[in-house]
């Protein structure tokens, strides 16, 4: 590498950090001044749901079913019927609903979730895990019935009670009432809702049609790592009969959409858990927001999500029911697919080839493992070694046409000196197929190979940051195999490397480095070539330990075991499968004859004339 060449590269290197430095800074103040304001929301909507009735610190489990009442605290007079005046002023409670795998408490102030706890999980630092936390959920429904209501002032009256279902209504001064209905199944994470309006066919007016659902969720931060959960946390929203969902706030971005169309159901989705509200119709029209919270909130929050809707309201002979579905769970695969509503697709698989190779074949393998398996970090050892074994077929031609290319390394370092000039270049273009040929290498057929198994590595960088069966997942010394790992945490945090060091990581990175020290001796000594050298001894893998240092440690993990079994299978190859003398054999006996020209040599050829005829004519101009 020249002189010109490294002061360019230090300067491109102190021109990068100083723009990081510099966004970094910014970043700073910008996501100060965003927490103040998603503070001031949050206080917002405690204050709001305190307002209603519903204490935030109140206990949010029951024993049984029983209904706990607490103080509303509630002003009196604000509606015309004096029934719901008496509703609007009397005490909350809460009922319990559970069974094998969820816990669900619901406050009688507006007939709403007031928090969900999954049993089969923990947070990360071995906690409850509340995906609604209690309090933590605003569920409104607005509707108007002779005058404005909405049920979470109002306080309903539970009817019914068993170990699986609740009944609460709403009553009215002439005789009809709003009901709602849970129904918590056995072994099932799907709450089934029904509202329905009794006897209310002469207060709700003929021309009302609809009626609007307000729901705003307050969502915990439940991982590891803040920056990972944040960028795989999002808000998503399906159309009937399409493909897959689509995505609101992905990357960790605030956002917010007005959909005026129909919407079969919405998830407010956490990187591992989401709760999601299916219309048994279809949702008319809907508007959606998403904020996240600063990592250094004190209440550990990581985002607030928001969905108002309109549902149809089609009037009967005395009673309308609508039906809903809740469900608030684990995203798993297997799990969302078995419902027939596109909820796995909420999983950030990848598109349509990456997305294929991960539900069609990663998987269903590490699935099939993990029955006779329980250690996976042995799991992701064995699926690294079933995928080379897969894909060998391609890569052995590649490994062998860059053994064969180390070989005739000499060689091509001579035709560099005998054209050492750049109008020359197709003249040593064509020097170089010749001697290929010679040798029995298709340099496309070395890299083509190499660019097939792509996608794989790409369907596991997106499959290993979204698997839950990895979460909280311990091998050697990480103890969160979905999370980073730390060996050391540092006392300041480095842009885009962030605050610790993870081990995997950097044993990713070092062994990627050593794999391109040994592909780059091939590599001729043409100056043109330094670039290319230092990008892939260097800076790819420099590259490569900035992005890992906070991703998950099962894909540095399979990173590092990818690069040592390829590491391996070159070694091999020019071990045992290639002959050096063979080669130059075959390249000396093959000297002076000619060889049948391809297509492409053809083209070069006339390439070469051509820009030899264009020297000649202007070599005239000149004179």
């Amino acid at each position: 590498m020249d002189k010109n060449s490294i002061i360019g590269f230090i300067l491109i290197g102190v021109i990068f950090f100083g723009f990081t430095w510099y966004q970094s800074d910014q970043y700073k103040k910008q996501r100060a001044q965003q927490a103040q304001l998603d503070s001031l929301a949050m206080a917002q909507e405690l204050a709001m749901l305190a307002e209603s009735g519903t204490d935030a610190a109140s206990p949010a489990g029951a024993d049984g079913n029983a209904v706990q009442p607490t103080s509303s605290g509630a002003a009196a007079g604000k509606y015309i019927d004096s029934t719901l005046n008496a509703s609007y002023n009397a005490e909350a409670g809460y009922v319990r609903l559970a069974n094998e795998k969820l816990e669900l408490v619901l406050s009688t102030k507006g007939a709403q979730p007031w928090s969900a706890r999954l049993y089969d999980y923990k947070t990360y630092d071995s906690t409850d895990l509340y995906l609604v936390k209690p309090g933590y959920s605003d569920f409104n429904i607005a509707v108007f019935a002779g005058e404005n209501l909405n049920t979470r002032d109002l306080n309903f009256q539970v009817a019914e009670v068993s170990d699986t279902s609740v009944v609460m209504r709403l009553p009215f001064s002439n005789g009809g009432y709003l009901e709602q209905k849970y129904i918590l199944p056995p072994d099932s994470y799907m709450v089934r809702n029904e509202l329905s309006f009794v006897g209310m066919d002469e207060l709700i007016p003929r021309k009302i049609n609809m009626f609007d659902i307000d729901w705003k969720l307050i969502i915990p931060r439940l991982e590891k790592g803040y920056s990972n959960e944040k960028q795989y946390s999002k808000l998503d929203y399906y159309f009937s009969g399409e493909k897959k969902p689509e995505q609101l706030g992905r990357g960790g971005r605030n956002a917010s959409e007005s959909i005026v169309s129909r919407v079969k159901w919405f998830a407010f989705q956490q990187q591992f858990f989401s709760a999601i509200m299916t219309a048994g119709d279809e949702f008319s029209a809907a508007d959606f927001d998403i904020r996240f919270y600063d990592e250094k909130d004190p209440d550990r929050n990581l985002m607030m999500c928001s969905a108002f809707v309109q549902s149809e309201l089609k009037h009967g002979n005395g009673t309308t029911t609508i039906p809903f579905d809740f469900y608030f769970g684990p995203n798993h695969y297997r799990t969302l697919k078995d419902y027939d509503q596109k909820y796995e697709k909420i999983i950030p698989l990848g598109g349509s080839v990456i997305g294929l190779i991960s539900r069609g074949v990663i998987i269903p393998t590490f699935n099939f493992l993990g029955k006779f398996i329980h250690n996976y970090g042995i799991i992701i050892l064995i699926m690294t070694i079933l995928i080379k074994l897969v894909i060998s077929p391609l890569t052995m031609k590649s490994y062998k046409s860059s053994a064969k290319m180390n070989v005739i390394k000499p060689e091509i370092d001579k035709l560099n000196e005998k054209y050492p000039k750049q109008e020359d270049a197709l003249k040593k273009q064509q020097a170089m197929m010749d001697l290929y040929r010679r040798a029995g290498i298709s340099p496309m057929g070395g890299c083509l190979p190499m660019l097939l198994q792509l996608p794989v590595l790409y369907a596991m960088f997106r499959f290993f940051p979204a698997s839950i069966e990895l979460r909280q997942q311990k091998f050697l010394w990480a103890d969160d195999l979905s999370a980073y790992d730390s060996i050391l945490n540092l006392p300041f945090n480095i842009p885009l490397y962030g605050d610790h060091v993870s081990l995997f990581a950097l044993l990713m990175a070092l062994s990627m480095f050593l794999y391109s020290k040994m592909t780059s001796s091939q590599m001729s000594n043409d100056p043109n070539m330094a670039g290319m050298k230092f990008m892939s001894v260097w800076l790819m893998p420099l590259m490569m330990l900035f992005i890992c240092n906070n991703l998950s440690s099962g894909l540095s993990y399979y990173y590092l075991l990818s690069n040592l079994i390829t590491m391996f299978q070159t070694w091999f190859v020019r071990r045992f499968l290639i002959d050096e003398k063979k080669i130059h054999a075959q390249i000396a006996a093959s000297a002076g004859k000619p060889l049948p020209k391809s297509k492409w040599q053809q083209r070069l050829e006339e390439a070469q004339k051509m820009q030899q005829q264009a020297l000649k004519e202007q070599q005239k101009r000149r004179r």
